[in-house]
């Protein structure tokens, strides 16, 4: 039984040979590729070479952020949106004009112009963090600075198009392989309103946002909502098992009141959607989960990716366990 078939089976509750193990090593191996630290046995060696050499299966779910599809790709992490090589599908600006930068301190800098005004972000990756082995960029000026930016960005998220990306999505599967499962990306946060949150604002600009302007907000969610649609309809179409949406919860800054309202009709709503073609939904589900865990089951989420137990969180993965029950697997959840 290869990997890919343990993994599946695993989901669907049908025997395996054994535990699938898959650590995510990509992170490790980035770091000690570019410093030229990897053990003498694997200088010369791919990470898929590795695992398949330790006999483990290969983690394929979260990608590389600097996997870009084209050099202008760069250009839209400031709002949040991904465009690489390995996605199903791929993003066509069409109407939306922009110019960006990026100088040699890794700092990209992104003028969109709308007929709203003009939008401005900033992102960074440093040497630093390529030497970590880190591939996301950290947003240091964000595309929301006050709410007469909101019917801007909206404007920006409504013509953007989506396109299948068959080509490259296929050879990355291809590579995959065997090995493990090819998790097609979707979004990195769970729902429009949490888009908001975790990449066109600061925390403070939305909790205020949220309490001044809820009636913008939620104007302004609808419109990332029908990007959202474009991008879910062609990742659950493409011919991926496993479809991921949403990462990085945690019940302080994804609050379970929030969470009900804003995040998990959005889950319940792709999962739906997955289920009906025989898929299945994985959110990434690290960091605090007390008070989460009935959104997910409500959700009726499949894969629980990258729980996060004691004694980094309140949660033991037996208390995870018992609540989850046969409704949701558990993808990692090892201590560190």
């Amino acid at each position: 039984m290869d990997y890919r078939k343990r993994i599946l089976n695993t989901i669907m509750g049908k025997p395996v040979d054994h535990i699938p193990f898959v650590p995510r090593l990509d992170l490790w191996y980035s770091s000690n590729k570019i410093n030229n630290t990897l053990p003498e046995k694997y200088r010369g060696s791919s990470l898929i070479e590795i695992t398949r050499d330790l006999g483990v299966g290969f983690h394929s779910v979260v990608p590389g952020f600097r996997n870009f599809l084209e050099k202008r790709s760069i250009a839209l992490q400031g709002l949040g949106i991904y465009d690489l090589k390995s996605n199903p599908y791929r993003i066509v600006l069409g109407s939306v004009e922009f110019e960006f930068d990026t100088d040699r301190e890794g700092r990209t800098t992104t003028a969109f112009n709308t007929p709203y005004g003009k939008i401005t972000t900033e992102t960074l990756y440093t040497r630093r963090m390529k030497s970590d082995g880190a591939s996301l960029g950290h947003t240091t000026k964000h595309s929301i600075k006050s709410s007469n930016d909101l019917k801007a960005v909206g404007y920006i998220f409504e013509n953007i198009q989506v396109e299948e990306n068959k080509k490259n999505f296929k050879e990355h599967m291809d590579y995959v392989g065997e090995d493990g499962v090819c998790v097609a990306f979707g979004m990195l946060p769970g729902s429009p309103m949490h888009h908001i949150m975790k990449e066109l604002m600061s925390f403070e600009r939305f909790i205020y946002e949220l309490n001044d302007n809820e009636k913008g907000l939620l104007e302004l969610s609808e419109k990332i909502g029908v990007f959202y649609d474009k991008v879910l309809s062609i990742s659950i179409a493409s011919h991926s098992e496993i479809i991921f949406l949403g990462a990085n919860y945690d019940s302080f800054l994804t609050w379970p009141a929030f969470f009900k309202q804003h995040i998990t009709p959005y889950l319940k709503k792709y999962s739906k959607l997955a289920h009906k073609r025989g898929k299945y939904l994985l959110t990434h589900t690290d960091g605090e989960n007390k008070g989460l865990i009935q959104e997910y089951l409500d959700a009726d989420i499949d894969v629980a990716d990258s729980i996060c137990p004691k004694p980094m969180t309140s949660l033991s993965l037996k208390q995870v366990r018992d609540s989850f029950g046969d409704n949701i697997t558990i993808w990692g959840g090892l201590p560190s």
